[in-house]
């Protein structure tokens, strides 16, 4: 088991460039599967979830590989196999994007409930009730498999309970090629939404709306090859600012789209951060002082899920009393725990976390519980006095490229080592 060890202190200082967007990447990867024909996706982050989608394309009779660096090629125009392997389809979240575009190419599919990082009770059963409005009936087999299967998908008007950005991005995929109109309502907003409907429509599709609430999608018959870039990784992006606001730094983050940074950059500047934003890129410089804030996480364009666990560690060094309220999520405070192994002074009543902030975190060995609660352990150590462990960063590689190489760029004191080496666990070499 690998872990990184991180000496804190190191004030975080200079350029860092961003990777595509992982929680793009991973859709369009599966959404080429749709195509008949030879796709190019440019600006592919390398992380392991990219990585187990590859093979299971592969598996599946597909051929995907990597021409060049964050380049990747893929070639379904010869697949025939609607079962997903199992136990690959197991490790990651995004595998649940199978049902829908195997299911909107061939009218069947066969897709075992996804899996990935646990934080909460993520039902798909508006994945389901959608397949079932466009013409499609399924069963669940024993070990959680689902199957698929359809006559003929028909266009429909869906109505989307609560926002889901894996129903609106897997209905989008089954309705694409659907007979007629299909209208999705109340439809999820996030960045990656639009990009898939702009990947698709590059291949052929007819999608409007993308983005807003009302998503319309004229099906056609079939989609062609093509070449198609993904965009800038909010999340990461917005990591790397909340590292910089918690270590006092001054980090310019290149290859961003400021606007989907919208909500950090106000959370942060309410905080008493300097945030500077450039064309395709974004400034963001410690003041020596952090003030106290309230943060609600919300759908897109409201602040991220993704980044709670990050904005609460920078929180804990801001003198008095901040509340985090998780509005998405029922169980992503796990990583609390691990904080307070820190120094942490956080409680948490169901959904709401009070932070008193403003004492020193100290370093302590800590395991990570899921991707983003990972990402923060590696922030709390950069903030903390002393030596910090943080264990299971299989966690972090599903979704960040090369982070502790990053980190090192910008002045972080941090090293990737496998648990048990001797001698190395107490200082950074």
């Amino acid at each position: 088991m690998e872990k990184y060890v991180i000496l804190g202190g190191a004030r975080l200082e200079g350029e860092v460039e961003i990777s595509g967007a992982k929680n793009s990447a991973v859709a369009l990867i599966v959404a080429a599967l749709m195509v008949d024909g030879v796709c190019i996706i440019e600006n592919v982050p390398l992380v392991s979830d990219t990585y187990v989608l590859v093979d299971i394309i592969n598996q599946l009779g597909g051929r995907a590989e990597f021409v060049d660096k964050s380049v990747l090629k893929i070639d379904a125009s010869c697949l025939e196999c609607c079962e997903a392997p199992y136990e690959m389809v197991r490790k990651i979240r995004a595998s649940s994007y199978l049902m829908g575009a195997l299911l909107g190419r061939f009218q069947k599919a066969k897709v075992a409930m996804p899996g990935g990082c646990d934080f909460g009770v993520r039902p798909i059963d508006l994945h389901l009730k959608g397949f079932e409005a466009l013409g499609a009936d399924y069963s669940v087999e024993a070990g959680g498999i689902v199957d698929l299967r359809a006559e003929e998908l028909c266009g429909a008007s869906i109505y989307m309970d609560t926002v889901s950005v894996g129903a609106t991005i897997n209905i989008m995929f089954a309705a694409a090629m659907a007979k007629g109109q299909t209208i999705i309502e109340n439809a999820a907003k996030e960045p990656h939404i639009v990009d898939v409907a702009n990947f698709l429509n590059s291949m052929g599709a007819n999608i409007k709306g993308a983005g807003t609430d009302v998503i319309k999608i004229k099906g056609v018959k079939s989609l062609h090859g093509g070449t198609y870039t993904v965009i800038p990784d909010q999340i990461e992006a917005g990591t790397f600012m909340i590292a910089a606001a918690a270590t006092d730094g001054d980090v310019l983050i290149k290859n961003v789209i400021p606007k989907h940074l919208d909500s950090i950059s106000a959370k942060l500047l309410e905080m008493g951060v300097v945030v500077e934003e450039f064309d395709d890129s974004i400034r963001v410089a410690g003041t020596g002082f952090l003030k106290k804030a309230n943060v609600r996480t919300m759908p897109h364009p409201g602040f991220p899920t993704d980044l709670q666990p990050l904005i609460l560690t920078l929180l804990t060094g801001a003198k008095g009393t901040s509340i985090v309220t998780e509005n998405v999520w029922d169980n992503r405070f796990r990583y609390v725990e691990e904080l307070r192994r820190m120094g942490a002074n956080v409680s948490v009543d169901g959904r709401i976390a009070v932070i008193e902030g403003g004492g020193k975190l100290i370093g302590s060995p800590v395991s990570s519980t899921d991707l983003r609660a990972g990402a923060a352990l590696v922030v709390a150590g950069l903030m903390a006095d002393g030596v910090t462990e943080v264990f299971n960063i299989k966690y972090i590689d599903r979704g960040y490229e090369e982070f502790e190489k990053k980190l090192r760029g910008l002045g972080a004191q941090i090293t990737r080592r496998v648990d048990g080496e001797k001698g190395k666990s107490a200082t950074i070499a």
